[in-house]
């Protein structure tokens, strides 16, 4: 278990997984070239968190 007061987050964001080098290669998000959830070899557009979260805003209000 975790010391009391140390800052631990539970999961570690992706961000910090690719630049750590832990789990496979991740592919770049296509808008804005962060790291991204997915691997290399995932299929389609491929998009960070928080532009899947605002192409969801833009695509939601679009009606």
């Amino acid at each position: 278990m975790d010391q009391p007061g140390q800052d631990v987050p539970y999961c570690p964001a992706p961000e910090a997984r690719a630049a750590a080098g832990v789990g496979p290669p991740y592919a770049d998000c296509l808008e804005c070239g962060k790291p991204t959830e997915y691997g290399v070899a995932t299929p389609g557009v491929v998009l960070c968190p928080v532009c899947e979260w605002q192409d969801a805003q833009r695509t939601a209000c679009s009606g």
